[in-house]
C-alpha cells in the first residue's frame, strides 16, 4: 500500500502552556493527513459534495496512541495509508513522525455517507482511486 506524507509545523496555537502539543491538536494533524492522502489519490471533498448524489466521509471510529511529545516549532510528518474498504467503510493507518521519532499513531474507520446521514457504499470510481 502507498504511504502518503503531509508536513505539519507546530505553532504556538497547537501547544499547551508548556510548549508541548496539546493532545487534541493531533486530531487536526491526522485529519489533514487523511485529506491530503485522499487528494493525492484523486478524491476531493468538494467533488464528492458536487456529485448528483452528494457524499462525504465521516470518522466513525478512531484509536490513537501517543508515544512521544511534539513541541513548538517541530516539523512533523503525517504518514497515511489506506488499509482497506468494505461496503461504506474505509480503513486507514496513520503515524506522526518527527525525523526518526514516532510521535503517535491512529487506526481510523471512516464511513461514506449521503448528506441525509445514511451510509452509502463507496462508489466504484472512488474505490478505484483509493485502491490504485
Amino acid at each position: 500500500m502507498t504511504t502518503f506524507t503531509h508536513a505539519v509545523r507546530i505553532y504556538y496555537e497547537d501547544t499547551d502552556f508548556s510548549g508541548v502539543v496539546y493532545h487534541a491538536a493531533y486530531l487536526k494533524f491526522f485529519e489533514r493527513g487523511r485529506t491530503e492522502a485522499l487528494r493525492a489519490s484523486g478524491v476531493h471533498h468538494s467533488e464528492l459534495l458536487a456529485r448528483e448524489d452528494p457524499l462525504a466521509f465521516v470518522v466513525c471510529k478512531m484509536t490513537t496512541e501517543w508515544i512521544a511529545p511534539a513541541k513548538i516549532d517541530d516539523m512533523l510528518e503525517v504518514r497515511t495509508r489506506f488499509t482497506g474498504a468494505k461496503g461504506a467503510r474505509l480503513f486507514l493507518a496513520q503515524e506522526i513522525w518527527r525525523e526518526e521519532t514516532l510521535i503517535g499513531r491512529a487506526e481510523v474507520e471512516a464511513a461514506c455517507m449521503s448528506l441525509s446521514g445514511k451510509p452509502r457504499r463507496l462508489p466504484a470510481d472512488v474505490f478505484a482511486s483509493l485502491a490504485g
